[in-house]
């Protein structure tokens, strides 16, 4: 009998579905489209495409650390991983911009549990009109001792052929 390095996907699974009942997260519109193993207790790097419900044309793409089943046990945390997330956002298409919010805290359009309740990784696109810019900041919502650990990503829109389907801000 042959035992393969422990992995979280069934675990993942099965949370993700659990937590969008409980919590309404949206999740479910991100695609994991890579996981690599950085240890040998199973803790893997996962990355996952997430498009933009509002820009069609717009993929950003998340990396974030996935605590394996041992690390859970050894450090007696089983319900939580760390808040460390990288974020990469690209045109990936003819940009088609929707109704999306203008003001300066921007707009969530990504959100996945990071521990049973507490902790969420997010992401926010925030639209920068002064330099025709669209913003992606990826960060961690904690309920309490929130987190600074955060990465921004951004896609530019000058030059670009782009359709408001709402019309250009003015």
């Amino acid at each position: 009998m042959t035992f393969s390095r422990p992995s979280m996907r069934h675990f993942r699974a099965a949370g993700l579905v659990l937590a969008t009942v409980l919590f309404g997260t949206s999740a479910l519109n991100a695609e994991q489209v890579g996981e690599v193993g950085v240890d040998w207790i199973g803790n893997d790097i996962v990355v996952d495409a997430v498009a933009d419900p509002e820009v069609a044309g717009v993929t950003c793409h998340v990396a974030y650390f996935e605590r394996g089943v041992l690390d859970r046990l050894k450090k007696g945390n089983w319900f939580e991983d760390p808040s460390n997330a990288s974020i990469a956002c690209r045109q990936t298409g003819p940009l088609v911009i929707g109704d999306i919010d203008l003001d300066e805290d921007g707009e969530e359009i990504f959100r996945e549990s990071r521990s049973l309740v507490w902790k969420k990784l997010v992401v926010n696109r925030i639209y920068d009109k002064a330099n025709d810019t669209l913003i992606y900041l990826v960060h961690s919502r904690q309920v309490q001792d929130g987190s600074a650990k955060m990465a921004i990503s951004t896609v530019p829109l000058y030059g670009q052929q782009v359709e408001w389907s709402e019309g250009a801000p003015n």
